[in-house]
């Protein structure tokens, strides 16, 4: 019967690794604007839709040590002002093209999305609005000072709460002096001191076309979409190329740092640096961590922890890939007095998932899962716009899409045990507890 059930579930996986690979296959076209911006496109006529994103290296790394909050600022200040426009002037014309304007942040990277309908007048209006965001922003003296108090109150108010005070002490506890230990919202000290012309010279440093990343998906041609990645390109700084996040270093050895807090609840963090974006490592680390810690329910942290146990009301894990070596994270909950327990637990678990890897049966089910949820990755134009960004950015190949479920399908028990074996040193994990037992 075993054997019959565990033919059953090969025969589930290859059906299922076969038909989603088949689904996932896009057609994404590469080229270079003359301006020297990178330019990743998909055409889809499905919907009367554009989706434009534009990204560059101007993330919270590239903030100067004591000048933590800078690049956040530029980056929210952009949509603020531009072109002799006001934001209540902008707000209104996105209003009237019935488009919808958004952007990300974080260490890497900044970014300006779009979404307009594809229809001339509609576009035309919303990209005239996209561009002089991008291209002209004013950063208005009122407006920045306005901003620097609703920010410095929010700092404030993130002191006081468990989960901001340990996800930035870990950060600094992991990286140290390195970029990716600065706090992207700033300090409380560094926002008071930011000058708008600090702004400016982020901008004219970062915002360079040589830097951009522009993705494009939706209802336009290909000549369409030339058109316009060289109105965006040609109309940004032209400065010379952008700086390197520096290489990051590995703990030299433990470290714990308990944090006294009045919440009913420890907060608890503890991990490693992990993993550069495009790392042959990746797939290996990403299934097996899923089996650990990053399934939910079904993970071996859960299992062990909250299930068995009940000393949590949450565990997870995960690696975040980054330019250069991101976190790997493993994160709980628990009452004050389970502090310990559960810490003892997590340790135990890491350290058999470690020595053993997983099992037969949990990487089936894990690549079950992994590859069934594979669908609502690429979904809609929003998501695969995302994954164009990140591949454009990262310099990944134009095929990982294509590529992702034949890698997952392909990982091993032993090549997850050998990965994280080479990558997690649980002799120099660095810990931090807030709010844990006296």
């Amino acid at each position: 019967m075993n054997q019959i059930m565990h033919l059953k579930w090969w025969l589930l996986f290859f059906v299922l690794t076969f038909t989603l690979s088949a689904q996932a296959t896009l057609r994404i076209e590469h080229w270079q604007t003359s301006d020297g911006s990178q330019v990743y496109f998909v055409e889809n006529h499905d919907l009367p839709m554009i989706d434009v994103s534009t990204n560059f290296s101007a993330g919270s790394a590239y903030d100067r040590m004591g000048k933590s909050g800078v690049a956040s600022i530029t980056r929210y200040m952009m949509s603020l002002g531009a072109a002799g426009m006001t934001e209540d002037a902008i707000s209104k014309r996105l209003a009237d093209s019935g488009a919808l304007m958004s952007g990300d942040f974080d260490l890497d990277r900044s970014s300006l999305s779009l979404r307009t309908l594809s229809s001339q007048s509609e576009r035309d209006l919303a990209l005239d609005i996209y561009l002089n965001i991008l291209q002209k922003p004013d950063f208005p003296e009122t407006v920045l000072a306005r901003e620097k108090t609703r920010i410095i109150s929010a700092l404030k108010e993130s002191a006081t709460q468990p989960e901001s005070i340990a996800n930035k002490a870990f950060m600094k506890a992991l990286y140290g002096n390195h970029p990716y230990a600065f706090d992207g919202n700033g300090e409380p000290e560094t926002v008071i001191a930011i000058k708008r012309q600090e702004l400016i010279d982020f901008y004219e440093t970062h915002y360079q076309a040589k830097n951009a990343v522009i993705a494009l998906i939706g209802d336009m041609t290909n000549e369409e979409a030339r058109r316009l990645a060289e109105k965006i390109s040609s109309g940004l700084p032209k400065n010379s190329a952008n700086e390197q996040i520096a290489p990051v270093s590995y703990p030299d050895s433990a470290s714990e740092q308990r944090i006294p807090h009045p919440a009913t609840q420890s907060h608890i963090l503890l991990g490693y640096p992990g993993i550069k974006r495009g790392d042959p490592d990746y797939f290996p680390l990403y299934v097996g961590n899923y089996v650990l810690g990053g399934g939910g329910f079904v993970s071996r942290l859960t299992e062990e922890v909250r299930e068995k146990r009940g000393l949590v009301y949450s565990v997870y894990s995960y690696f975040m890939p980054m330019a250069e070596l991101g976190p790997f994270q493993i994160g709980l909950q628990t009452k004050k007095e389970q502090s310990e327990s559960a810490l003892k637990v997590v340790h135990e678990t890491l350290d058999k998932f470690i020595q053993d890897g997983p099992t037969e049966a949990e990487l089936i089910a894990a690549k079950q899962n992994i590859l069934g949820g594979f669908p609502l990755r690429i979904d809609s134009n929003s998501k695969i716009l995302d994954y164009l960004s990140v591949i454009g950015f990262y310099k990944l190949p134009l095929t990982y899409l294509d590529d992702f479920n034949k890698k997952v399908s392909e990982v091993t028990t032993a090549q997850i045990k050998e990965a994280f074996n080479r990558r997690i040193k649980t002799d120099k994990l660095v810990t931090v507890i807030v709010g844990g037992s006296q």
